[in-house]
């Protein structure tokens, strides 16, 4: 009985913790999440790496050496991103000398600056250790959570220093039913401190499991073929099983990677083309300034130049026109140093001129109306034009609104709603009127005092009968 107690209590303890790990957000302990992450905006990754690629580090066991085979196969057309061929090795958090693990760990990072780094350690961890009494301290015990979770704590804030997007795989499913049970408590106490450390965590356990959620070595590979995922010890992947494991970390980081992309297009440098272009410009002058002045006008001079850059646009019937500026900036010893600028002026499309410089033809008589100029998601500007109805043909001697009062101003703008006219289709007011009285159409008649008066009519005459008595 008591041991059902103990049991029941730290079930208790465990729901308590994860409705408060839910509730944290509410509370605003999501804020102080956020200030620590190393990536602004609503981009994961961060928006500028190192030589406009991504560099991923694995880091983890024997695990993660097939998870980073995975990864090189599935980004190897990719030039954005580059999987790096060493994995980061770091094993048995639970160990004695693990501290010597993340030392080595924090210089690999330090010389790497990867820009993401995948994580997937913990099926070495499945062991015992010695207490604070002398004890061991077995696996799912209190005292077993809280120091497993403390290594898994500490091993999230060094790599959050490092200023990187991290993935936390989970451990996946094991073919032996204790081990099994065993490393779905590692993967809830890593979900924990994932979403505490605000890094994100791939489920990797689900994904592998039977439809009765148990273990299976045969299912589909990413093509959705039946192939053989696992190796014979029940734990270890197959090239087709690493493959797989790859693409639950692949298809989150894809989504962060077109998030990154969407957030830094500059919307006056129009397509890819012109990005490349742009990031090449910024480079060159960049290296430029660097060999003839200090860091503070590199970023002068480097901004104004992006800047030129970004406002070139593509095709149109007005060519684009440059100009050029020097820039003045102290050099070494004092001397001053001049660096020409290019400025370039976009093309404009002929339409666009044609709308905003139009005029009133004598040949053909057009109204000017009004002209609408917005901005929709994207950097777009839409300009449109508009012309009002004329006052009964009174031309130009009709009365011109406000243009705050106009309709399309009331309406497209300010968000009101017009009156419509009484009895139209758009006239919604209930209930309806009813329906004017229908009277028939008088046909064309004299009047009554002037027709003739009707002559009486006259009785029929009697039938006169024969004489009874001559018979």
């Amino acid at each position: 009985m008591i041991g059902f107690d103990s049991h029941l209590a730290r079930m208790v303890q465990r729901w308590l913790a994860l409705i408060v790990m839910a509730a944290t957000p509410l509370l605003g302990g999501q804020v102080a999440c956020a200030e620590d992450e190393p990536h602004g905006g609503s981009s994961y990754l961060t928006l500028y790496p190192a030589g406009d690629v991504y560099q991923i580090q694995v880091v983890g066991d024997d695990i993660a050496e097939g998870l980073q085979a995975g990864l090189t196969d599935a980004f190897k057309g990719d030039p954005k991103v580059q999987v790096k061929p060493k994995v980061a090795s770091i094993d048995q958090l639970m160990r004695s000398g693990f501290s010597d693990q993340l030392k080595s760990l924090d210089d690999t990072l330090t010389h790497e600056q990867p820009a993401v780094s995948v994580v997937m350690i913990g099926p070495q961890d499945r062991i015992s250790f010695k207490g604070s009494n002398g004890r061991k301290v077995w696996i799912d015990s209190d005292e077993w959570r809280a120091e497993f979770g403390r290594q898994i704590d500490v091993s999230m804030k060094l790599m959050k220093r490092q200023k990187q997007a991290v993935y936390w795989v989970s451990l996946p499913n094991v073919r032996r039913s204790e081990p099994n049970e065993d490393v779905q408590v590692l993967n809830e106490i890593i979900r924990e401190k994932a979403l505490l450390n605000g890094l994100k965590y791939i489920d990797a356990y689900a994904g592998f499991i039977d439809e009765g959620g148990g273990y299976s070595a045969m299912g589909p590979d990413i093509s959705g073929k039946i192939r053989l995922l696992r190796e014979s010890n029940g734990v270890a992947f197959t090239d087709a099983g690493n493959r797989k494991l790859a693409h639950f970390v692949e298809r989150e980081l894809r989504r962060d990677l077109s998030q990154a992309q969407s957030d830094r297009t500059i919307p006056l440098a129009g397509n890819a083309a012109e990005q490349q272009a742009v990031s090449a410009s910024r480079q060159t002058v960049q290296k430029i300034v660097k060999t003839t002045a200090g860091e503070g006008a590199q970023s002068s001079a480097a901004g104004a130049t992006v800047t030129a850059n970004a406002a070139q646009a593509v095709g149109g019937d007005q060519k684009a026109d440059s100009g050029r500026i020097n820039l003045a900036i102290p050099g070494p010893g004092g001397k001053e140093d001049i660096i020409p600028v290019d400025l370039l002026r976009p093309s404009i499309p002929a339409s666009v001129i044609a709308l905003v410089s139009r005029k009133e033809n004598a040949d053909k008589p057009t109204q000017l109306g009004d002209l609408l100029i917005d901005q929709i998601p994207g950097g777009l500007m839409v300009m449109s034009s508009i012309t009002p109805a004329n006052d009964g043909g009174q031309g130009d001697a009709r009365r011109r609104l406000a243009p705050t009062q106009t309709p399309y101003f009331r309406v497209m703008v300010k968000g009101e709603r017009i009156t419509p006219r009484e009895g139209r289709a758009d006239d919604l007011s209930w209930p309806r009127p009813e329906p004017p009285p229908f009277v028939e159409a008088a046909a064309d008649k004299p009047a009554a005092a002037d027709q003739p008066p009707k002559p009486p009519k006259k009785a029929p005459a009697a039938k006169s009968k024969p004489d009874q008595s001559a018979q």
